[in-house]
């Protein structure tokens, strides 16, 4: 099938926690999506909003958790979100305090030196650790099944020749990366996706990258192959994305041909989600209405046009 005229089909992975049913949080999160690319360019968003199947949700919370979370708990803070234009000053403020900085130092000697992880002040950081070590040890093969999830209709997609953004949030970039390995030298998949949008992405961290799929292959045999085009998206003040930049650790992959661009984007970026807590700058909604995100999606949108 002719690349130009090839379906445009957006998959997106959630991070870790309990989620709404499957069609409840798909639809948030497509909505949220809209929103950020309508702020970026109106028509493309309109055009998305027009071929709303073209989205899919690897919805992998349910089997992980076995549990669900309410979406009315979420809902009040989604609403009041699509209607915010972008951070307040307080929100800002809050984003680029001393408070955030000197935990991001102490997250970052953690990192290094792992014994001090269970000594971190932020319950959350410390659950995302250890969320993915349950992951990583793929305990009873829950890992096996998560990858599954995304493989089944990354499958089918290449099958039929369609063009691929895979939009992958917190931890669910670890998942789609793990799964790109493993159909690029498992399943000896010659296809590729166009672009890897990660959001939040732990990718950076060395916990994180001592455990992928390949970390003890050499050369070629240690990256996904069926990458094209990867953009790394980080907010101000996110600590689950340690290390906002990705470019630097996956530099083999461009030097070694594997991928034709990998491209941070942190400077000036803000996630203005609120919730009964205050500011979340983690939050996927939150991500997925900036213009910068929006950017993002329409312009590789486009470019399929």
């Amino acid at each position: 099938m002719d690349t130009l005229r090839a379906t445009n089909r957006i998959i997106y992975i959630p991070g870790k926690n309990p989620k709404p049913p499957a069609e409840e949080h798909r639809r948030q999160l497509l909505r949220s999506l809209l929103r950020g690319v309508e702020r970026a360019d109106p028509a493309v968003a309109q055009a998305i909003e027009k071929q709303a199947e073209c989205f899919t949700l690897i919805a992998w919370n349910p089997l992980y958790y076995q549990s669900y979370k309410p979406l009315d708990e979420d809902l009040p803070w989604i609403d009041a979100l699509m209607k915010q234009i972008g951070p307040t000053k307080a929100d800002v403020q809050e984003a680029l305090s001393y408070r955030r900085k000197f935990a991001w130092l102490l997250y970052t000697i953690a990192d290094l030196f792992h014994f001090l992880i269970a000594l971190l002040p932020d319950p959350a950081v410390k659950s995302t650790v250890l969320e993915t070590a349950r992951y990583f040890s793929n305990e009873g093969g829950i890992g096996e099944q998560v990858r599954e999830l995304l493989k089944a209709p990354l499958r089918r997609m290449f099958a039929d020749g369609e063009r691929i953004l895979i939009i992958s949030h917190s931890m669910g970039s670890v998942i789609a990366y793990d799964t790109l390995w493993e159909l690029s030298h498992i399943e000896k998949n010659p296809e590729r996706v166009d672009l890897f949008l990660t959001l939040g992405s732990p990718l950076g961290m060395r916990f994180t990258q001592e455990r992928l799929r390949g970390v003890h292959e050499k050369g070629t045999q240690r990256y996904p192959h069926n990458i094209r085009h990867w953009t790394n998206i980080v907010s101000q003040g996110d600590l689950t994305a340690l290390d906002p930049t990705l470019r630097d650790d996956y530099q083999a992959m461009l030097e070694l041909g594997l991928v034709e661009s990998i491209t941070d984007v942190n400077g000036g970026i803000f996630n203005f989600f609120h919730n009964e807590k205050g500011l979340n700058v983690h939050r996927s909604y939150g991500y997925l209405v900036n213009p910068r995100v929006g950017e993002v999606i329409a312009n590789w949108w486009k470019q399929g046009a």
